[in-house]
């Protein structure tokens, strides 16, 4: 197999996490076409290159400096965890920004609640719906970014794609998907958006930390990616049913 086919096979891998939301998004009759899927897709791939810009600024993980106490925890929590989510927060709030004046253009209307960044009237209150939109948005945005990880890793070692398909990439979708909506309450609800985007660095940063420890079982780590992505998919989908209530 040719090393072009093969490249296909480890992005097809990495993907499924990704086709299956797809999936659900038809099923549930989110307004998310293929487009629009398509374009949060590659705005979080898009992403991996400034968190690859930004983590080349600290010390290599294998240095002495990483070993010590704080060194670990700066790795762990810093330079992968806040670097990563940092990125995608960034590439979201452009991506929200644009989309939303855009559609504003063409019919008033904003998407992923992206009035809330667009210079639309900043005294309304934010909905529950549009920050549940945000969430929908990033979760796809973070499967994005790990379709192009894994890629990335299966690159050196093929056998571990599919491994990450189902445990990293999850969890990028569970932590993504509260940047997401942290990039919705960013204007309006700037102490929620704060909080949003520290849990899923907290998460993202447990995760790593449990993959890397010797002595914690890898299936911990598994179960709170997969926990995370569990209720943000119940949020999501909470949105769905509350509609334009605000947030407080």
């Amino acid at each position: 197999m040719s090393g072009l086919w093969v490249l296909f096979l480890l992005i097809f891998i990495s993907a499924i996490p990704a086709i299956a939301v797809y999936i659900w998004f038809r099923v549930s009759r989110r307004p998310f076409s293929f487009i629009l899927f398509l374009h949060t897709l590659l705005v979080g791939a898009a992403a991996f290159f400034p968190a690859l810009l930004f983590q080349s600024f600290f010390p290599p993980g294998g240095s002495a400096w990483a070993a010590g106490k704080w060194g670990l925890f700066v790795q762990i929590f810093i330079r992968v965890a806040l670097t990563e989510e940092l990125s995608l927060f960034i590439m979201l709030l452009i991506f929200f920004g644009i989309s939303g004046r855009l559609r504003q253009k063409e019919s008033g209307l904003s998407v992923f609640g992206a009035s809330t960044l667009s210079g639309a009237d900043e005294t309304s209150p934010v909905s529950y719906n549009d920050v549940m939109q945000g969430a929908a948005a990033g979760l796809v945005a973070g499967l994005g970014f790990a379709i192009l990880e894994s890629a990335a890793y299966g690159a050196s070692n093929a056998g571990v794609v599919l491994l990450r398909a189902f445990t990293a990439a999850p969890l990028h979708g569970a932590c993504s998907s509260r940047v997401g909506a942290s990039v919705a309450l960013f204007r309006k609800r700037s102490p929620q958006a704060v909080f949003r985007f520290l849990t899923a660095v907290t998460i993202h940063g447990i995760y790593n930390f449990m993959i890397i420890m010797p002595g914690f079982p890898s299936i911990a780590a598994v179960l709170i990616a997969l926990s995370a992505l569990a209720s943000s998919i119940l949020s999501i989908r909470d949105g769905k049913i509350r509609g334009k209530e605000s947030i407080s």
